[in-house]
């Protein structure tokens, strides 16, 4: 099937101000008109995660009228608080979850290829072989990558695009993580991964996509209300409401799908990062996986980000109250630092901690929620769930950030007979042509980094600002982010307050201490596009 591109500089795909008012005014129009023809539009779809913006392209590729509405913004909840990483599932077929390696497989093949292959780069991880390694242990480990490039040959992604694992020798892995103890190491097995560069610009680039094929996307619009023949809409940023007519709506707010689906159980499970100085740990160039002892297929790691930071991680644990913005809990914090630092030549610390962050993954099981405990949540299926409530709604809930194609194209075939096009559509800022296959993001562009081919036309914002090579320079330590980043996050991604822009835009809250200046240089840029008539004064 022939891939379809969104054309660079369409207007279509921009998530502005102007068109967001223009979108809910024309839902008020049309309620106030009191249309008699039918419902209003196709589908509503509540929530702005990635499973809500993957369901808003299925469904607006597929020719159907399209609103997605999200109560707080784009990435709000669990998908911006990912490792990362667009994953094989290896770990789900250990645990013998075959269905979902698969899935995940054939998933991550799309996404490397054809989808989104300007936001993924292949990451190699090593499982390092210390002293204290068993053979049997090395053996499985082996065994273990071997099965997941028979995933990947099945699910016919290239090897040009995800090499084979293979067995590296000591000074191999010492070269891509200087940070190993070299004195316990003995060699090491590589394999390689997806790993994005950025989950919250994943998402961002999917609602865009989606508004390109004409889906409306409302950020801080609630959904208070399903009832069987449509749902009770709030803006949150005017004050009105509208009752809007549609034939359809899909649920997709994950680890809060209780709160419109009383039916549906959901177990959210906390999983804590950590992030460190790329530096203190010699820069690295490849991700460290790391078995955890007594605890079968369950591994904490350190991968390499291209801000300069390594991630740490990742727990597993049940939790009972859900938060808006999750916290890390301290022993957290200490227990992924004991262990990642077994394998290290020094030893990690409180100090050696640059922030911090926890989501929480909305895990699905047929048991009774009040039967898990904290210990049982990593076996949780991972597999997602689509049904339809009492009152004609869908809910779709559980799953990953790798499969979330497939649990839109899921959601969407329960509603129509038109055939899905999303595994030949690609993402905003891809084009045509191989892209460079470099390891990692260490090297590339920042720009291509974070939009692809519409690189250029971000840079040309510079323009707006009097010193144009001035607004392209970094605004905080671990960040290449610029103040035209910012700037493009407001005029063209949809970003309608400081911290969308901060949070989920540019991710420049991972450092505590980039905040105070990311957060300055944010008001600075909203200030001169004001002044510039390009946003309404008291945008934000």
């Amino acid at each position: 099937m022939e891939t379809t591109y969104v054309p660079i500089g369409d207007p279509s795909s921009d998530l502005s101000r102007e068109r967001r008012q223009r979108e809910w005014s024309a839902l008020l129009d049309d309620h106030t008109a009191g249309t008699t023809g039918g419902p209003t539009v196709d589908v509503v779809v509540i929530g702005g995660g990635i499973t809500g913006t993957g369901i808003a392209l299925d469904a607006a590729s597929r020719g159907l009228r399209t609103v997605l509405v999200e109560r707080e913004d784009l990435a709000f909840g669990t998908s911006r608080w990912s490792s990362k990483l667009v994953h094989g599932g290896l770990r789900y077929l250990a645990t013998g979850h075959a269905d979902v390696a698969w899935e995940s497989a054939v998933e991550r093949g799309h996404l490397m290829t054809t989808i989104a292959p300007h936001l993924i780069r292949a990451l190699p991880q090593i499982v390092p072989v210390m002293t204290d390694t068993s053979m049997l242990s090395a053996a499985v480990t082996r065994a273990g990558f071997l099965a997941g490039d028979l995933l990947r040959a099945g699910a016919r992604t290239p090897a040009h695009v995800l090499p084979p694992a293979h067995w590296i020798s000591r000074n191999k892995v010492r070269s891509l993580a200087p940070c190993i103890d070299a004195q316990s190491l003995r060699g090491g097995v590589m394999a390689w991964d997806g790993q994005l560069n950025d989950d919250a610009r994943l998402v961002v680039a999917v609602a865009r996509t989606a508004a390109s094929f004409g889906a409306s996307i409302l950020t801080k619009v609630e959904a208070t209300d399903i009832h069987p023949h449509g749902v009770r809409l709030d803006d949150l940023v005017s004050g009105t409401s509208v009752d809007v007519s549609a034939s359809h709506v899909i649920t997709a707010t994950g680890v809060w799908a209780e709160e419109l689906d009383p039916r549906v159980h959901v177990r959210p499970s906390r999983g804590t990062h950590v992030v460190l100085d790329a530096r203190r740990l010699g820069s690295p160039r490849a991700a460290l996986t790391i078995p955890v002892p007594g605890m079968d297929a369950r591994y904490c790691f350190l991968l390499p980000r291209p801000d300069g930071t390594v991630l740490a991680g990742i727990t597993d644990i049940g939790v009972d109250h859900i938060d808006d913005v999750p916290q890390a809990p301290e022993e957290e914090v200490t227990w992924i630092l004991r262990q990642v630092s077994r394998v290290l030549a020094t030893e990690l610390t409180a100090a050696d901690v640059l922030g911090t962050f926890a989501g929480l993954r909305p895990l699905v099981s047929m048991e009774d929620p009040d039967d898990l405990t904290d210990d049982t949540t990593s076996d949780v299926s991972r597999k997602h769930l689509v049904s339809r409530s009492s009152t004609g709604s869908i809910t779709v809930t559980g799953g990953k950030l790798t499969t979330y194609r497939r649990m839109a194209q899921d959601a969407v075939d329960m509603i129509t007979d038109r055939p899905c096009r999303t595994r030949s559509i690609a993402l905003v800022g891809a084009q045509p042509g191989t892209p460079d296959r470099s390891p990692g993001f260490f090297d590339a562009d920042p720009f291509t980094m974070r939009y692809g081919a519409e690189a250029a036309r971000v840079r040309e914002l510079s323009t707006l600002f009097a010193e144009p090579q001035a607004a392209l320079a970094p605004i905080a330590k671990h960040t290449s982010a610029s103040r035209v980043d910012v700037a493009h996050a407001i005029l063209h991604e949809g970003a309608l307050d400081t911290d969308d822009v901060l949070a989920r835009r540019l991710r420049l809250d991972s450092v505590d201490a980039d905040i105070p200046a990311a957060r300055s240089a944010i008001e600075d840029v909203f200030a001169i596009l004001t002044r510039e008539g390009l946003t309404p004064a008291g945008a934000f």
